[in-house]
């Protein structure tokens, strides 16, 4: 019989599968303490629970409208305008997606055709330089300078050019933390105006802040019609497995987007959707004491990561820390994530996952506090011996 040779596409070539997950995996072989993957370890709001419960028993069970339940386009209508003051038309501008992981792969289909160049702040999410492989389009990475993270604007303003058809934008940001200025991102906008670009902006993390505001690009001047904004319910409301995440497009983009997701989805899950459009009524005080709680999570992390040895960047939103490995005498970051869950008994992700050179992150590891307290306690009690053991380590 003869032994076949098919090939695989070639835009699978330039990325892997997830290093995050793959850590996730790492963990529960050596059954660490999972601070790798961003998923909290309590419960998500009674409110909600209780509304997927009634949308069940009420046989809400089939497709909702491809782009999104009536219901929770209203909902994110009314919340938009609340918060943000962005009028939103839910029939025109809005698309409900399985994840903003799913909205930005649609958003780049939508939008960019082969050639095209998409902006990449760096360190990024993982899934950003493969989306845009996958689009047909050529990433291009402008870095966030260390210890600050902020980037240099001779080197942003530089990066545009006559294919450049969209930056990605992530405030607050994920993995530095970094939540960016309003003369940060009037800055931009003003690039994206003269070069006719369009920003596509992930606020996923946008009520888990603790220094700043979060100022969604899409209320500057000039940048509403070419803004497509992107968020979900899974931070905010603490259920990742739910998948319900959203765009925020002007209508000509939204069209597009939409044909895109019907067919690479169809749907969010539909029960989900209305118990997500509840939760969206629990309005500004909830979101307020999200990020209360968070930051006490993110200060016992950083003081427990600080008193181990680590050097870590105190967040400014999101709920991660970065931090440089270097005082452990590794030069791997990788050889640093996994021998911490095999030794020490913490999982963290290897900086270079989120950089487009493995060498640029080689000295750092990021961790999540997105656990309760108890379990952040645990793992401070663990990382108490990293320098020991890494001690011991380099003598043998």
């Amino acid at each position: 019989m003869r032994t076949a040779r098919v090939k695989l596409a070639t835009r699978t070539a330039g990325f892997t599968e997830s290093v995050i997950r793959e850590m996730t995996r790492l963990n529960a072989i050596h059954g660490g303490i999972n601070l790798a993957q961003g998923f909290p370890n309590f419960a998500a709001p009674q409110a909600l629970k209780d509304a997927a419960k009634r949308a069940i028993d009420a046989d809400i069970n089939q497709y909702a409208i491809t782009w999104g339940a009536k219901s929770l386009r209203d909902a994110l209508s009314r919340t938009y305008v609340e918060l943000y003051g962005m009028t939103v038309d839910p029939e025109t501008m809005l698309t409900v997606t399985c994840g903003a992981t799913e909205a930005m792969i649609s958003t780049l289909l939508a939008l960019v055709d082969p050639g095209d160049e998409v902006i990449v702040l760096e360190p990024f999410y993982e899934n950003y330089g493969p989306d845009a492989d996958i689009a047909g389009a050529r990433p291009v990475y402008v870095p966030l300078r260390p210890p600050e993270n902020v980037f240099d604007r001779d080197e942003l303003y530089k990066a545009f050019g006559p294919r450049t058809k969209a930056i990605i934008v992530n405030t607050p940001n994920n993995p530095t933390g970094r939540v960016f200025t309003r003369d940060e991102l009037s800055f931009i906008a003003s690039l994206c105006i003269e070069h006719d670009v369009v920003a596509v902006t992930d606020e996923i993390y946008e009520h888990i802040r603790y220094e700043g505001e979060h100022i969604p690009m899409a209320t500057l001047p000039g940048m509403a019609e070419r803004t497509v904004t992107i968020s979900g319910a899974s931070k905010t409301f603490s259920v990742t497995g739910w998948r319900v995440g959203w765009i925020v497009a002007p209508p000509e983009l939204t069209s597009g987007i939409r044909k895109v997701h019907d067919f690479v989805t169809v749907g969010a899950p539909a029960p989900l959707q209305e118990a997500v459009a509840v939760g969206l009524g629990l309005g500004r005080a909830y979101y307020d004491t999200l990020s209360t709680e968070y930051r006490k999570r993110r200060d016992l992390l950083v003081s427990a990561l600080e008193t181990a040895g680590f050097a870590p960047r105190r967040p400014e939103g999101a709920y991660y820390v970065l931090c440089d490995i270097t005082p452990f005498g590794f030069d791997d970051d990788t050889a640093f994530a996994r021998w911490l869950v095999s030794e020490v008994g913490v999982a963290g992700v290897p900086g270079s996952s989120f950089y487009s050179e493995p060498a640029l992150g080689k000295h750092l590891v990021r961790f999540t506090f997105c656990k309760t307290h108890d379990v952040l306690a645990a793992a401070a009690e663990r990382l108490l011996r990293t320098r020991e053991l890494a001690e011991m380590r380099r003598a043998t």
